[in-house]
């Protein structure tokens, strides 16, 4: 059996899948998990840890399906990853149709954009293509034309960031096949192709991050990573009702809620005290409001990059929610009194019903997501070359194994500015209807300012 193993290593917890390919979708074969140790905020900070942590999970999983795993697809991540836009241009001498070969090798050219020192381009998305006088084209393949204009997204992230990850991996015997980029994998296994469409912001809220991406038109436009998640939460239940840590998520888990007036008032929960204390009692009220004002700073930090994005208008599908810490009571009602976007929890989907029964979690989306794109990985380099233009799989540092492309004269790298509409006389008229513009909580300049450090840091 031609199985494909995806390992998601999170802050809190390794989870590493095993799976193939069916007439009926993806089929999940096999499932292993164990808490992660030596991963900070999504980033590997110690290699002989996490190769600790990953072994368990590689030895359950070889016995499970009774293979070697000899390949695997890991998942990167961490607060380092930013994006920016770019544009290239290829000025065209002969009257031949627009070829794939041209497409693709405008998309290697930035590859080679200009980042800060350290730092490297994960992926390219392209947005749409500018053909002579046609404007915001989504496949130029088989047009005709002198000038094409290609508008992409890139992903940037840390080069040390890239080689941990691949060490990991290496030390186990393992070859890395490739590495995907964790807020991509999340929306393959959760999102509509409606909601892609129509405009939606995908939020995984793990445990040390919670990563952003956001889809229009059924194109990935941008993304950001916030380097805290629910693990904070569970701190300041800590904090707030002096339990220890382990009382504290299971006070979050069982009983919390982040909207505190749909909370009961003068309902309590019993906690055992520590050594021969007494029992302690908290409020179900007081609860609440310590994970509501926690999960208000989330928010205002998910707003924050949603606005500089320069879509906050056309989410027309609102928000969805996945990850570990989107099962928290109330968070949709929350979500939808505070900014006016309509929400939902997701869980995979798009596998067959046979596939192992514990994946249907929102903590496992990452997981499930990176095994999808494994099993298209593996098809599509059974097949000619194609132009992708929503394409969520990372060529990165030369670590993955492509077939040599055929040769073609490399085109000239310009950065172009953008085009703007022409203004007709009585103004530019918009396709998109106007959302009626709501009301949100303003960034703090405390929360604001400190987004901005971290960025500059990244």
């Amino acid at each position: 059996m031609n199985y494909v193993a995806a390992i998601d290593l999170g802050t809190t917890k390794v989870v590493a899948l095993v799976g193939h390919k069916t007439p009926y979708g993806c089929k999940v074969v096999a499932y292993s998990e164990t808490p992660s140790n030596g991963i900070m905020r999504g980033e590997v900070v110690n290699i002989q840890n996490v190769v600790g942590a990953i072994k368990p999970c590689i030895d359950d999983l070889q016995k499970k399906i009774g293979e070697k795993i000899t390949k695997v697809y890991v998942g990167i991540a961490g607060q380092h990853i930013r994006c920016q836009s770019e544009c290239n241009v290829l000025n065209r001498s002969n009257d031949k149709d627009i070829s794939i070969e041209e497409i693709n090798q405008l998309e290697q050219n930035m590859y080679r954009a200009r980042v800060e020192p350290g730092e490297e381009v994960l992926h390219v998305i392209p947005q749409c293509y500018h053909v002579d006088d046609f404007l915001e084209i989504g496949n130029p393949v088989g047009m005709m034309g002198k000038r094409i204009e290609a508008n992409y997204r890139l992903f940037i992230g840390r080069t040390n960031s890239a080689e941990f990850s691949k060490r990991c991996v290496v030390q186990l015997g393992l070859k890395l096949e490739q590495l995907i980029l964790e807020p991509l994998a999340s929306a393959k296994a959760v999102l509509k192709d409606d909601e892609k469409e129509l405009g939606v912001a995908m939020v995984d809220i793990g445990g040390g991050t919670t990563d952003l991406l956001i889809y229009k038109n059924n194109v990935i436009r941008y993304a950001a990573v916030i380097p805290f998640g629910g693990n904070i939460i569970t701190e300041d239940v800590r904090q707030g009702c002096c339990v220890t840590l382990r009382q504290a998520e299971k006070l979050k888990i069982q009983y919390g809620s982040c909207y505190s007036d749909l909370s009961p008032e003068h309902k309590t929960i019993t906690v055992s005290g520590i050594g021969e204390r007494e029992h302690r009692e908290i409020s179900f009220r007081m609860l609440a409001k310590v994970i509501e004002a926690r999960m208000e700073e989330l928010m205002e930090a998910i707003l924050y990059y949603i606005d500089i994005s320069g879509y906050a208008e056309q989410l027309m599908a609102g928000i969805v929610f996945t990850g570990g810490a989107a099962l928290t009571t109330n968070l949709t009602h929350y979500v939808k009194y505070k900014t006016g976007y309509e929400a939902r929890v997701a869980k995979p989907e798009n596998f067959t019903q046979d596939s192992c029964p514990e994946i249907v979690h929102p903590a496992y989306s990452c997981a499930v997501g990176l095994l999808m794109q494994g099993i298209e990985h593996q098809e599509t380099k059974q097949k000619p070359a194609s132009l992708n233009i929503n394409k969520g799989i990372l060529t990165l540092f030369g670590l993955v194994n492509s077939e040599p492309e055929e040769k073609v004269q490399k085109p000239k790298l310009v950065v172009a500015e953008k085009r703007v509409p022409k203004r007709e006389p009585n103004g530019v008229v918009d396709p998109l209807p106007k959302r009626e513009k709501v009301k949100r909580p303003a960034v703090s300049e405390k929360l604001a300012g400190w987004l901005a450090l971290v960025d500059n840091q990244a």
